[in-house]
């Protein structure tokens, strides 16, 4: 009797000028998924960073044999996960960051009959140790996308997991990039009827943020609202009516 084929599972991790830190976050990445019971590819979608990114990665790739690279011109995380998506083949397509990845969230997935399974920061059980205007920030966010956008689930920014059939459907029709291509990728899953299932996620920052929370509040208003009419345009009605 052979043994049952593994499911198999494409890991997403859009990074950006981390020379620095994809040293000590590789080893630690691969040491977390090695018990998941699934064939794990990782696909490290480096997008316009200016130092030694991409040949870092390709040097550990003798290292881990799973480790696979893109490279992308432009520094655009948005675009680097639909891109880094599109690229994979995998029964299920997930996101994670260089410092933020857990081998128990894809056990979760693989034990869910849901079509996109969200590591939610706000569900019941989450443990956010976040600082306290990070955790604000998230909760002013999920009422955004509540009010604008008619969303029901509690977090889309954070560890992912889509299956191949959302990301060959939904994925094509994105049009933001930046900080809302995940946004909007699971806005439109939750609009076409795919089952949305939200585990409750650990958060710990390893690091200082790289951006600003304040620089990004305008792009993040703005394109809410891109989404808000594209989605109303999209289905007949007038984009400017509440």
């Amino acid at each position: 009797m052979t043994d049952p084929v593994p499911p198999t599972i494409s890991v997403v991790i859009p990074v950006h000028n981390e020379a620095d830190y994809l040293p000590h976050a590789l080893p630690e990445l691969f040491a977390d998924l090695a018990d998941v019971p699934a064939s794990v590819t990782v696909l490290i979608a480096e997008n316009g960073s200016t130092d030694d990114t991409a040949d870092l990665v390709r040097r550990a790739q003798a290292s881990y044999p799973s480790l696979e690279l893109l490279e992308l011109p432009a520094p655009d995380y948005g675009a680097a996960m639909r891109d880094g998506f599109l690229h994979t083949t995998g029964e299920w397509a997930v996101n994670f960051d260089i410092d933020y990845f857990s081998g128990a969230f894809l056990g979760s997935v693989l034990e869910s009959d849901a079509d996109v399974v969200l590591a939610s920061k706000r569900a019941q059980g989450a443990d956010d140790r976040r600082s306290v205007l990070r955790r604000l920030a998230t909760w002013t966010f999920n009422q955004i996308l509540r009010f604008v956008l008619g969303s029901g689930v509690s977090d889309t920014h954070g560890m992912k997991a889509l299956r191949r059939r959302v990301i060959d459907d939904i994925a094509p029709q994105v049009q933001s990039t930046q900080d809302l291509f995940d946004t909007e990728l699971v806005v439109r899953a939750e609009r076409a009827g795919y089952r949305i299932a939200e585990v409750p996620a650990l958060v710990e920052e390893k690091r200082g943020t790289k951006s600003s929370l304040l620089k990004r509040v305008p792009r993040t208003l703005a394109g809410v609202w891109r989404i808000r009419t594209a989605l109303r345009a999209e289905n007949g009605q007038n984009p400017g009516t509440p």
